[in-house]
């Protein structure tokens, strides 16, 4: 039976994933700080049996522990604080716990003679690359959160080229579903405006909503994702849906799913933000190399989250402490 262990195993790709490997037999082993998942989300299985540890992966002694006790053949790295737009304003912060931390888990997988990492970078390497972004597009990312997932990208390279430990690397954009981090206001649209509407609050669209981007339900991720344990070793894949939405349209589709829940959130537009104003993926590599194949259906994903976030706990809201408030948007304040 295969070891696998995953990092970031309370959030949202992380926990599902987990759910995925465990019914398919392998035996698996969950980090996470917590910081951004939530215990509720953790398959059970991995309580039960003593397999879940709350590790942050800045602690290099803890971490040692875990790989030396469990051994894992293969690593699934999926822990990240994922908050692009807000990553000019933590620098800090988001280099230590999306590079430095990353850089923790590669020493130990070389150290413990791992076959190989799976490592979840991110859209955001692409910058204000050409939509849709091909893997063939050279990086030109236009924040600190999508330089430091290119960091870790050229690391992989240099660990496979002098210590031989194998890589393939996940760009997946915009994953929605269940046990998604509703409760972050920095970070997965989808996600806040579902809180906010709950709350009884408005939509807010930052600028003027023809941003576009594509919505991905995290149950098509799943199966390429175990893919990739076996083969393409070095390779890049982009992961996600072909259907690109501007923001507004999307916003149109959560206050329909709303009103059938009798809730009515009005549109609101704010201050513009410095984002890349056009962000999707071509998948063609994917599709042909693992067999990918994508049908999510947002309006059917929104109304699964909406009725499954109705059934939530009352979940606080946290604050960043800001590194930097120059230029900071108003809404963060």
């Amino acid at each position: 039976m295969k070891k696998i262990l995953i990092t970031g195993v309370a959030g949202l790709i992380g926990s599902h994933f987990a759910t995925y490997l465990l019914d398919n037999g392998y035996d698996v082993i969950g980090i996470d700080n917590l910081t951004g998942g939530y215990l509720d989300f953790v398959d059970e299985r991995l309580k039960k049996n003593k397999k879940f540890y709350k590790v942050d992966l800045l602690n290099v002694g803890g971490l040692e522990k875990v790989f030396k006790k469990n051994k894992p053949d293969y690593v699934y790295h999926f822990a990240a604080y994922a908050a692009e737009g807000l990553s000019p304003f933590i620098r800090n912060f988001n280099y230590t716990n999306n590079l430095l931390a990353t850089v923790n888990v590669i020493n130990e997988c070389i150290k413990n003679n791992v076959k190989k990492i799976i490592f979840t970078s991110s859209m955001a390497v692409y910058g204000h690359g050409k939509a849709p972004f091909k893997e063939d597009q050279f990086p030109t990312p236009a924040d600190p959160y999508g330089i430091s997932k290119f960091a870790v990208e050229m690391d992989l390279k240099q660990a496979r080229d002098q210590f031989g430990l194998e890589y393939s690397i996940l760009r997946p954009h915009n994953v929605i579903g269940i046990r998604q981090n509703i409760w972050d206001t920095y970070r997965n649209v989808i996600g806040i405006w579902i809180r906010e509407t709950i709350l009884g609050n408005d939509l807010r669209i930052f600028g003027d909503g023809k941003q576009k981007r594509a919505f991905s339900d995290i149950f098509y991720c799943l199966k390429p994702f175990e893919k990739l344990m076996f083969d393409h070793n070095g390779e890049i894949f982009n992961i996600g849906s072909d259907k690109e939405y501007e923001i507004v349209e999307a916003a149109k589709i959560l206050v329909k799913v709303a009103n059938e829940f009798g809730f009515k959130p009005k549109i609101k537009f704010a201050e513009a933000r410095n984002e890349v104003k056009h962000a999707y993926s071509s998948h063609e590599k994917a599709k042909r190399m693992l067999d990918f194949k994508d049908n999510t259906d947002l309006e059917k994903t929104i109304r699964e989250m909406f009725a499954w976030a109705l059934k939530q706990p009352q979940r606080k809201s946290k604050k960043m402490d800001y590194e930097i408030e120059k230029g900071m948007y108003n809404s963060w304040k």
